[in-house]
């Protein structure tokens, strides 16, 4: 079976944490005379329960900020964590799906198979599969990352240098695998919904050996869909299997590969115009696509990972993963850039260009964490190393025909000759490493106070070029601190204050085709965290304040091209509260609620980033209809602020020479569910989105002088017939 049971501190018993270097000045704060502990609980099981078997919306404890396992109230920092049945629940079947639906964040579709996702303001950049990653190399997303394969998603926002290295203050994803079950489990989920959508995941899961020592697991899926885009295609194929073998019973090795593919025709590459030279705004039908016929945009992901966990004595775990990511791309893609005018809506002009990107990533971590003895209290410990390797290599070949004038887009039908990719050449070869050692520690101080410390020390060396400009940089020691306290009220609520310094590498470059040097600053978070029903309801309140120096802003792009350059801003300062509500309030009530307030400001006090929302709210909830065994009901709102973006000048008509900005009002999207047991073992669940129809544009981030966006999906619906073993 499982290895021998681990220790579990529970708040009341242990309460820890702390960097070596404070170890002194801590222990001499917790006075002459210091409690004894209650004895350990030891839990029935080796490590985190998976989400998928509590058919709840809370989850158990989180390792995505320190390694440790902790309980919501035990991390001093907000944390959102979507379940299984969360994911279920609303067919949230790709990355997108589930941040939208996070507190706090914000998901930048800037075009169809391109994705940003922001925090707090900021760029969301660490992304990591069971605690285990590195920065995206281009902030960004590309192709659908499916769902299937994963238990749940922790997201812990504010900066988390501490564990990832680069102290970005958005927000740490953290993408949960499912793992092995001893037990024999199968699931088959076929999904028909609008615009010709197909979807199959078959889901295996059970011992391997006889004795149960060797437990595997399988995923598999397919998804074919149209989209109410004009000539939109897409296509995934998913494959993750997963072995755990016990090979002492102390010794837990686990081998894992997953393969996605996410292929697309007639991709959206730049989106629509936002506004006519007169300045005034554009208004275009739903499907309007400015993509070629010819167009396609193929994505695969490969992941792969070995782990080794070891139990040692006095409770104590050292864990070491070698983790291999490797993203694809390659394309054929058609922008039209330019501003239409209001009377012909003629102005348009063609870009095509043939792109191949590969990034491949290698990661080394190993940390041993336990509990030690000091002054008559038991604390936690945390110490780790880590390296990794990530080279990018792309290639921009561009197409004839560039500047070509293009028909109005209420006559464009995507026939556009395929030109000749030999018109010029660009691309990057770069490679960064980075070498960490980390160390992190929980006190406990009192029986009601815990103290949070630690500190990392990370090297970096990056080599190569970016078209045409060098990345070539080093840094030597760079320390990112971390600092927090936790105290108890009483059993039910804690408040805690929370400290972190920023150090985020920039890839972005200036004028001078020069990279930016690394983001530097400060992050601060005060809170209030509680637990209610039994702890099956679980709320955080958090004010946070993040202050930047260095920061890439999109300045414009380079003449000749749709490459971007950058200046670094100053003193750019995020403020705001957060809140959240989550839990089974009943046995028949299940609810998430999310509100953020945000505000943007740079160096001299005035708003910046208006693209991001200054209010944001999302509630989901459902409900087992009491008298009728087996149905459940549900909705889904959210629901953001107004947003703007300013756009450069009218060029025509009276308004010439005055600011252009689009506005995109406040909206909310509504989606409503029903699930079904009809029979044993077998589940319908319908799925209907975006109930009201509701018209927005989803985004306003502008990338140089890009002044465009397309619009959200109308109402739309699904179903989904699943039978589980």
């Amino acid at each position: 079976m499982s290895l021998n049971p681990e220790p579990r501190f529970r708040r009341k018993t242990l309460i820890t944490a702390m960097m070596c270097a404070t170890l002194p000045g801590l222990a001499a704060a917790q006075g002459s005379e210091p409690k004894a502990l209650e004895a350990l609980d030891v839990t029935a099981t080796r490590g985190q329960v998976a989400s998928e078997t509590t058919e709840s919306y809370i989850s158990g404890a989180s390792t995505t900020s320190m390694k440790m396992e902790l309980s919501h109230r035990e991390v001093p920092q907000a944390v959102t964590v979507i379940t299984r049945e969360q994911m279920d629940d609303f067919a949230q079947n790709d990355i997108n799906d589930v941040l939208e639906g996070t507190t706090g964040v914000t998901v930048e579709s800037v075009e169809t198979d391109r994705t940003y996702y922001t925090s707090r303001g900021f760029d969301i950049n660490n992304f990591q599969y069971d605690g285990v990653g590195m920065p995206a190399v281009y902030d960004n997303v590309q192709g659908e990352l499916d769902t299937a394969f994963f238990d749940r998603v922790e997201v812990v926002r504010g900066a988390n240098g501490l564990m990832t290295g680069s102290g970005s203050p958005a927000a740490t994803v953290n993408f949960i695998r499912k793992r092995p079950t001893a037990d024999t489990n199968a699931s088959v989920a076929v999904t028909g919904g609008s615009w010709d959508k197909k979807r199959i995941v078959g889901d295996v899961s059970g011992a391997v050996s006889e004795s149960g020592a060797v437990r595997g697991r399988v995923v598999a899926g397919y998804e074919d869909k149209g989209s109410y885009l004009d000539r939109y295609n897409n296509e995934k194929q998913m494959f993750y299997g997963v072995l755990e073998a016990d090979l002492t019973d102390t010794t837990l090795l686990t081998l894992g590969h997953a393969v996605q593919t996410s292929d697309t025709d007639s991709p959206l590459w730049g989106a629509l115009p936002l506004f006519y030279s007169d300045g005034s705004a554009t208004d275009f039908a739903r499907s309007t696509s400015t993509a070629s016929d010819w167009s396609y945009w193929d994505n695969t992901q490969h992941n792969s990972f070995v782990e080794l966990r070891q139990e040692l004595a006095g409770g104590w775990r050292a864990t070491g993963t070698v983790f291999r990511l490797e993203n694809e791309s390659e394309s054929e893609l058609f922008y039209q850039y330019g501003t239409p005018d209001r009377q012909t809506g003629e102005g348009l002009k063609a870009y095509p260009s043939q792109y191949d990107l590969d990034v491949e990533q290698w990661v080394v971590d190993a940390y041993a964490t336990g509990p030690f003895q000091l002054a008559d209290r038991t604390h936690e410990l945390v110490l780790g190393a880590s390296w990794s390797r990530s080279e990018t290599v792309d290639e921009s070949r561009y197409g004839r025909g560039i500047g070509n004038p293009l028909p109005p887009l209420n006559e464009w039908d995507g026939n556009y000759p395929k030109p000749a990719f030999d018109n010029g050449v660009g691309g990057s070869d770069w490679t960064d490493r980075e070498t960490s050692t980390y160390a992190a520690a929980r006190w406990s101080l009192t029986d009601q106070l815990t103290a949070i410390t630690g500190l990392r020390l990370t090297w970096l060396d990056n080599k190569g070029e970016s078209y045409g400009a060098t990345k070539e940089s080093s840094y030597d020691a760079v320390k990112t601190p971390y600092a927090g306290l936790i105290y108890d009220i009483n059993d039910d609520h804690s408040v805690y204050a929370s400290y972190t310094e920023i150090f985020t590498p920039q890839t972005e470059v200036d004028i001078n085709r020069d990279r930016l040097d690394p983001i530097d600053g400060v992050n601060y978070e005060l809170g209030l965290k509680s637990e209610f029903q039994n702890d099956r309801v679980n709320t955080t309140i958090a004010l946070f304040q993040t202050e930047q120096k260095n920061v890439a802003e999109a300045e414009g792009v380079f003449s000749g091209t749709n490459d971007s350059y950058y200046t670094a801003v100053d003193g750019l300062t995020s403020q705001g509260v957060e809140a959240e509500i989550v839990g089974d309030l009943t046995d028949r009530i299940q609810l998430f609620a999310g509100y953020t307030y945000v505000d943007i400001e740079d160096k001299d006090g005035k708003g910046a980033k208006s693209f991001v929302p200054e209010h944001l709210a999302q509630l989901r909830a459902t409900w087992k209809v009491p008298g009728v065994e087996g149905l459940k009901l549900g909705g889904k709102v959210r629901w953001q602020s107004e947003i703007t973006q300013e756009q450069g000048v009218a060029t025509t008509g009276p308004n010439a020479g005055e600011t252009i900005v689009t506005e995109q009002d406040s909206y909310a999207v509504l989606d409503l569910m029903a699930s079904y047991d009809f029979a044993r073992h077998w589940n319908a669940t319908l799925n209907v989105n975006n109930v009201t129809d509701e018209k927005y544009i989803e985004s306003l981030k502008k990338f140089g002088a890009s002044a465009q966006g397309f619009y959200g999906e109308p109402a739309n619906a699904s179903l989904t017939v699943s039978w589980v073993y």
